[in-house]
């Protein structure tokens, strides 16, 4: 025992967390699935030049940024380019239409059959999504002289793959979740980030060549960055609530009160707000990358346009793009939050449980009351989001250094660290062993 409580607490639960059979089976699974995803991630699809791949990359941001989400499948064009984006975006599509239209709200009040039908809606939706997303990135590497091949078939082909491979990327994360550790989507989304982080650092290596000082400086704020992303991912406000129940015994009714509290948390939405954000901003830049003209031909409004929204763009142009990306971001954290929190119905849930919050009414006053304080704490939430979204810019503006290092990003990778280690906590304590988490 004395052995045990010598090694730091830290080292103690992963070793713990080895030495349970169960849980070593999780683990090494989810290590599997995303070696599997990797060996997905480099299978390219066919009639690629490389070799304009790589310079279409090199002077495109929009696609840089993309390319960090897939892990480098993209700029391979692997049948993993798209990754599980797609069915990002229908999940979220779901969810906002779920309170719109009356029959997918019927069916979300169901239980667990209900929830089994929108997750098998939002399947179907991933896969006219992913072939949209494909078929637009084909045509616009066709159209750069990447593919060697726009005949219609090869075309279809290459669609039809791509969809694939993100269905099938889809299906990982679900072995993920039921036989892994973690949410088994947020796993890819993950593996994809850190995978590309193997480039950033030769780029930081490049650059500590030239620009020790600047490098240094640039560690040093995304270190701040993700300490602050720690913070206000696990910050709440506590709100109070007492229930009173009355129970039998001995043939006669007796009152019992016991109190707790409902944690708010000040960043309610995650990092959907930012996903909004980033998609609103980069829409109308590639869509004007369809129509710019190639290089060496006079510029047209849509080379006006992709060099407006260019996230590295140089100041006072840049200003317009991570300006835009700032205010949109408090916007969708507001929509989002309200969104997420109209569908809770915290109030008739108390009501309906015998809770109250001390000193207000039940029913539309409580209603009022968890409104406002909702109001109140997202104001920290969406500024935290905002800050956090133009910080690569003003690292990048400070120091010099230009590494391709994205605020969400860096929220995906400390917000999935964070949920793994404590669905770890919870196998640990449940089994009797001290966590993670003190």
């Amino acid at each position: 025992m004395r052995q045990r409580r010598a090694r730091p607490r830290l080292l103690q639960a992963m070793f713990d967390a080895v030495r349970i059979p169960d849980l070593r089976r999780r683990l090494l699974f989810t290590l599997g699935m995303l070696v599997v995803f990797r060996f997905v991630a480099h299978v390219p699809l066919p009639g690629v030049d490389a070799a304009a791949l790589q310079q279409l990359f090199d002077r495109n941001a929009l696609l840089g940024m993309l390319n960090l989400f897939s892990g480098g499948a993209m700029r391979y064009f692997s049948v993993a380019a798209m990754g599980v984006y797609p069915y990002i975006t229908a999940s979220i599509i779901m969810m906002l239409l779920t309170p719109v239209i009356p029959r997918l709200q019927a069916i979300s009040q169901e239980g667990e059959a209900g929830r089994n039908k929108i997750n098998q809606i939002t399947h179907w939706l991933t896969v006219p999504m992913a072939g949209l997303a494909g078929y637009g990135q084909i045509v616009l590497l066709q159209r750069e002289g990447v593919l060697t091949s726009a005949a219609a078939l090869p075309t279809a082909a290459m669609v039809v793959a791509m969809i694939a491979g993100t269905m099938f990327l889809v299906w990982l994360g679900e072995l993920i979740t039921e036989y892994g550790i973690g949410n088994g989507i947020s796993i890819i989304i993950f593996g994809g980030i850190v995978a590309g982080f193997a480039d950033m650092v030769i780029r930081g290596r490049l650059a500590a060549m030239s620009n020790l000082g600047g490098l240094v400086g640039y560690i040093f704020i995304a270190l701040i960055t993700i300490a602050v992303i720690v913070i206000f991912t696990e910050a709440h406000r506590r709100i109070p609530v007492q229930y009173a129940r009355s129970i039998f015994r001995g043939g006669r009714m007796y009152r019992q009160s016991g109190s707790t509290h409902i944690p708010l948390r000040v960043n309610t939405a995650g990092m959907i707000p930012l996903i909004f954000a980033m998609s609103v901003v980069m829409f109308p830049g590639m869509i004007a990358s369809y129509f710019a003209n190639p290089a060496g031909a006079d510029p047209n409004l849509a080379n006006y346009i992709v060099n407006l929204l260019d996230p590295r763009a140089a100041l006072p142009m840049g200003l317009f793009y991570w300006g835009l990306f700032f205010v949109l971001t408090i916007a969708f954290a507001f929509f989002y939050t309200m969104v997420i929190f109209q569908q809770q119905d915290l109030s008739g849930a108390l009501q309906r449980q015998g809770g109250f919050i001390p000193g207000i009414r039940p029913g539309k006053h409580t209603a009022g009351y968890l409104n406002q304080v909702i109001k109140h704490i997202t104001w920290g939430g969406a500024l935290f989001l905002a800050v956090v979204a133009v910080m690569p810019f003003f690292g990048r503006q400070i120091t010099g250094v230009d590494l391709q290092l994205s605020s969400m990003g860096m929220l995906i990778v400390v917000g999935v660290i964070l949920d793994t280690m404590k669905q770890l906590e919870a196998q640990l304590v449940m089994r009797r062993y001290e966590g993670f988490i003190k």
